[in-house]
């Protein structure tokens, strides 16, 4: 009896909280094709014309388009270089026994509740130190290394599901570690692989701080930093209409890519834990 009211009460919880998601995008969407008087005056109604321009004043006046641009080329190269790290680390981490090996694992898990505050200024001085500062490069870099604990987490739990009698039967065929690795057993944890790039793309393409910290050049900006440092032009020309279109170009990409692989990664999950 209990369990059915919690199970309900739960249920109940997420059609509230995704109504109230949709109805906060659904305003923001009506505002960005509304005219500034439209909006100030009373921003329930419906527009009279749907103002498209606003979109093309956020996209090309804000300069959107090359801020955009940036964030895809930071998220993805981001994500190929955590892939890259984190795999080969969280199979050595699940399959290999040696000395320090659960040292390693705790000290990646500690690493994961670590804030972005906590190490933000020692890490601006390492970044001035090595002359990463205002680089697309050093961004990246800061990604990979933060995103790192949370990735092979994940990815441990994934290698820790497959029998080791796969990298024996692999051995007996003549099989080398290498070839093992790379085209046998990732492969067979393609939902975690699936997984943690939704998880972290999701987290870059959001990500502001470090961005905001290391990037100070208008050329280099994600589109969270150009998105907030066109909310701050808009104080002084009033253009309210075009920041909320600005805010509506940031939400559609990653949003249309979770939608896309929304499925993978319940089946990731999902596989990652019942295993």
């Amino acid at each position: 009896m209990i369990s059915n009211i919690i199970t309900k009460l739960s249920k109940a919880f997420v059609y509230i909280w995704v109504g109230f998601i949709l109805f906060v995008f659904f305003w923001v969407f009506l505002a960005s094709i509304k005219t500034d008087q439209e909006l100030l005056s009373d921003f329930w109604t419906l527009p009279s014309n749907f103002q498209w321009s606003n979109y093309v004043f956020a996209w090309i006046n804000s300069n959107l388009a090359a801020y955009f641009f940036n964030s895809i080329i930071v998220v993805l190269v981001s994500i190929i270089g955590l892939i890259i790290i984190s795999s080969p680390a969280a199979y050595i981490l699940s399959r290999v026994k040696f000395k320090g090996r659960g040292f390693i694992t705790i000290s990646f898990i500690i690493g994961i509740a670590v804030p972005h505050q906590a190490i933000l200024i020692p890490l601006y001085l390492l970044m001035v130190n090595m002359g990463l500062i205002n680089s697309l490069t050093g961004v990246i870099i800061v990604y990979i290394v933060y995103s790192l604990p949370f990735t092979i987490f994940i990815l441990t739990g994934f290698f820790s599901t497959i029998s080791s009698e796969v990298e024996e039967a692999a051995a007996i065929e003549g099989a080398t570690p290498n070839q093992t690795f790379w085209k046998i057993v990732l492969p067979m944890i393609r939902p975690g692989i699936i997984t943690v790039v939704i998880l972290n793309g999701v987290g870059l393409w959001n990500e502001f701080l470090f961005a905001y910290t290391f990037l100070n050049s208008g050329e280099k900006y994600t589109l969270s930093v150009g998105l907030y440092k066109f909310y701050q032009t808009m104080e002084y020309n009033s253009n309210w209409v075009s920041l909320y279109a600005g805010v509506v170009i940031i939400i559609i990409p990653i949003l249309l890519f979770y939608l896309w692989l929304s499925g993978r990664i319940i089946e990731g999950m999902t596989a990652g834990s019942g295993k």
